[in-house]
């Protein structure tokens, strides 16, 4: 390896090296997903991200091509537009003996084609050769596998390690296994076509002629299999074909959104395949995992939130995410996994570090904010769906999560929600922001004791006024007016308690003593999405989330340039978040704050022109929007990340003033707004009750155009100018 270093026992990529690129390129399908450098390879350095992954464990954590010993160069590499198939060109370089060039670079070329499918990597090598004289060539694949679970990928230390089973090589297939701690056995299979020339547990070699403008090909297949699981020979051309009909069927549901715009289309396109391909059907139904690589397993929150992004679109996810947190939802407390009997998951893991207890995320509730959601956006898909039958499933957890909030949400009963953990492996905080230090004092004082959250007071505002209306259409009126009382007294307490008029918005929380934790942050764009703000002070709220301190032009800044822990590099404390800047769109869309949720959509379209694959990450930097320059990236944000792949859909939603009714089924445009990178845009197999509408909307300065172009069933279609 003599493009890197080895120091004591770690490797170190050289600066000059191709290596040093670390641009990814990354698959998923089911619970396996892969994370390549540009060339297709796994990188054998450090304890990166790099490998593949199948339920939280690395199966394969070494892949290279080599060519006559060589690493060939990189002619391009990418991902299909619907993110199955990852295709990677590749050229030699000049190839010498005894000091004489044989073969000029960029004579023979190799096609690199690989998909993910049925937890196994599925790839085709083609080489050809281009030039006019025969070649001879050494074709050699070098692997490895040390099945690191995915927290020990991140940097986690652990103490104990299971066993490394011996290799197998024998009929022309290669297993490696591990023995873990809990006593699983996992088995990577590593098999070729046509049969290697010389194979190790290490190693396969391929001697290859190729004539003069000939062609050959290998085809190579990695298997995970825990347990007993084994697998049948796949042909990789049918692996294509199965992926591509399930991505197709996939989208079938979905109803399209095209512009006029084809960068923003580009930037919609992949945002739509980035989360079918992210979903996992569950016996409940399809639901999205949170984001790869660190997250690629159910999130209640970030579900929750993808979900409520994409209502609009595909009302399906939403009954798939309430249905699996509805299966998962807590039913004994547990302080280990601060689990409370009606709380929603916070997130679930299947790895060894789970499952042996190493860390408490094998099931994990330390959240404040998924149960309020949960029952929110229950609502929501009713008022969007009608769909009362499902609502009489779920009603029994629903009302098991509104118990949760009298019970515990409130421990100190001061009608306020906090939260606290009950063990110090859980997390210190728990919100969506929920890094150690992001919740903090304006003198920049850890806030301290049972946190209540400025967000997780909105969202149980909403998720009581939600409740009611289910309430209601299930028959319950006195429940019904309970709640409404509730959630309106809440309101006005909470406009008392958290409003803060010297930084014109609301504090991001109360700490244990009840001092509002007096911050500009972006968690008041969560308030107005609720509605519990009053009219003057969300007009306030938006111009301090639009002044420069907040607005960097890439989107609104999670804590505002000047605050004490103020940093656009930090993970919470300064950086953009795109589903954050969804939600805070969202929320000035309802106070007919408009301009501002153009401005947001404007900001984020802008940043994914300079995004590798039109892809928004999880997140980026902070820093100030400068000419000719793009956002700086934040190094080990997750990309894809569900909710931030699902934002653009909200955020159009927003502009729109759009929302969705089963009764009468209706579709409905409230002082509609586009942005000027949207002059024209369809909307096609748009949903409401039992009917059907395609829509194109054309921009104008003051509103927005809305043509019907087809229309079947009892639907209509109203806009408010």
């Amino acid at each position: 390896m003599d493009d890197a270093i080895r120091i004591a026992e770690r490797w170190y990529v050289l600066a000059s090296s191709s290596r040093a690129d670390d641009r990814t390129r990354v698959l998923k399908h089911g619970e396996t997903f892969a994370v390549f450098d540009r060339f297709g390879d796994v990188q054998l350095i450090g304890t990166g991200e790099h490998g593949i992954y199948h339920q939280g464990s690395r199966y394969l954590s070494h892949l290279e091509l080599r060519l006559n010993g060589e690493r060939p160069m990189l002619l391009n590499s990418s991902v299909k537009q619907d993110n199955f198939l990852l295709t990677v060109h590749l050229t030699t370089t000049d190839f010498c003996e005894e000091g004489k060039i044989t073969v000029l670079k960029g004579t023979v070329h190799v096609a690199r084609a690989r998909l993910l499918w049925m937890a196994a990597c599925h790839e085709l090598l083609v080489i050809s050769n281009y030039g006019e004289q025969p070649i001879t060539l050494n074709v050699s694949l070098h692997y490895g596998a040390d099945y690191a679970d995915i927290f020990e990928a991140r940097g986690f230390s652990r103490e104990g390690r299971g066993e490394y089973l011996p290799p197998e090589v024998h009929d022309g297939q290669v297993l490696l296994g591990y023995r873990g701690l809990e006593g699983l056995v996992r088995r990577t299979g590593i098999s070729f076509v046509p049969a290697a020339s010389r194979l190790t547990a290490e190693k396969a070699e391929f001697d290859i002629e190729l004539p003069p403008r000939g062609t050959n090909e290998i085809a190579l297949t990695i298997t995970c299999e825990p347990g007993a699981q084994r697998h049948g020979p796949v042909v990789h051309a049918n692996a294509v074909a199965s992926a591509d009909t399930a991505v197709r069927n996939a989208r079938g549901a979905w109803c399209s959104v095209t512009t006029a715009n084809e960068q923003l289309n580009d930037w919609l396109q992949r945002s739509a395949a980035d989360l079918v391909m992210l979903v996992l059907d569950n016996p409940e139904g399809p639901y999205p995992y949170a984001g790869v690589p660190w997250y690629s397993t159910p999130f209640g929150r970030d579900g929750l939130i993808t979900a409520m992004h994409c209502l609009w679109i595909d009302p399906g996810m939403a009954r798939s995410v309430l249905a699996y947190l509805a299966e998962t939802q807590a039913t004994e407390e547990r302080a280990e996994q601060d689990a409370e009997p009606g709380k929603i998951l916070h997130e679930a893991r299947k790895g060894e570090l789970a499952a042996i207890g190493a860390i408490p995320f094998g099931r994990y509730y330390g959240t404040a904010d998924a149960t309020p959601l949960f029952i929110a956006l229950a609502g929501q898909y009713f008022r969007r769906t009608g769909d009362l039958e499902f609502v009489r499933q779920i009603w029994g957890n629903v009302e098991r999560a509104l118990q949760w909030l009298s019970r515990y949400g409130d421990p100190d009963g001061d009608g306020f929600y906090e939260y606290r953990r009950k063990t110090d492996r859980g997390l210190v905080h728990q919100g969506w922001k929920d890094s150690d230090n992001s919740v903090f004092h304006r003198d920049g004082r850890p806030a301290e004791g049972p946190i209540a959250l400025c967000e997780v007071q909105a969202y149980v505002y909403a998720a009581k006024l939600e409740a009611a209306e289910l309430s209601d259409a299930l028959g319950e009126p006195l429940r019904a007016g309970r709640l409404r009382r509730e959630a309106f007294d809440l309101q006005e307490q909470f406009e008392q308690a958290f409003w803060c008029e010297e930084i014109g918005s609301y504090a991001i929380a109360l700490d244990g003593a009840k001092e509002p934790c007096a911050v500009r942050t972006s968690n008041a764009g969560h308030v107005l999405w609720s509605g519990i703000a009053s009219f003057e002070h969300a007009e306030r709220t938006a111009q301090t989330l639009l002044a420069p301190e907040s607005f960097s032009g890439w989107g609104v800044r999670t804590v505002a340039e000047g605050e004490p822990c103020y940093n656009p590099m930090s993970y919470h404390n300064g950086s953009i978040w795109p589903h954050d800047n969804a939600m805070v769109a969202m929320g000035l869309s309802r106070y007919d704050l408009k301009e501002g949720a153009m401005r947001i959509l404007t900001a984020l379209f802008d940043a994914s022109q300079y995004m590798d694959l039109h892809r928004l990450p999880e997140l980026y930097c902070g820093f100030p929007r400068w000419p000719s320059e793009g956002p700086t990236l934040y190094p080990v944000a997750c990309s894809p990340q569900a909710w931030a792949s699902s934002s653009v859909f909200y955020l159009l939603q927003a502009c729109l003033g759009m929302s969705l009714h089963f009764r009468p089924p209706h579709v409905r445009f409230e002082y509609p707004l586009l942005p000027a990178c949207i002059e024209r845009m369809e909307i096609r197999n748009l949903k409401a009750g039992n009917g059907v509408v395609d829509l194109a909307l054309y921009r104008h300065e003051r509103d927005v155009g809305v043509n019907v172009l087809r229309k079947s069933g009892d639907i209509e279609v109203s806009v408010i100018v």
